[in-house]
């Protein structure tokens, strides 16, 4: 990663963390437009940054919530659970 990147990926995880401490789910794009006040390349890659932390936690947490229902059923003796993904065309089978 080059010094950019890397400013700005630690810059997204700062913002992330503060989102949740704060309720601010608004705070990202209020950073990228500081940011791009400044440098417009450095702003893309932090909102590059903050959309794939966020969308590899909402993956982890549908992982984790999957595997724990699968273990549960397993545990009962009763049928493993399909990983259905929210909002995908199989949602509703």
């Amino acid at each position: 990663m080059s010094v950019v990147d890397d400013l700005a990926d630690k810059l997204a995880r700062d913002t992330i963390k503060a989102m949740d401490a704060l309720g601010d789910e608004n705070l990202p794009e209020q950073v990228a437009k500081v940011l791009g006040a400044s440098s417009p390349s450095s702003e893309e890659i932090f909102r590059a940054a903050v959309r794939i932390r966020l969308a590899e936690r909402r993956a982890r947490n549908f992982l984790n919530d999957h595997v724990k229902r699968a273990l549960d059923a397993r545990q009962k003796g009763e049928e493993i659970p399909e990983a259905i993904a929210p909002g995908s065309d199989n949602e509703n089978v």
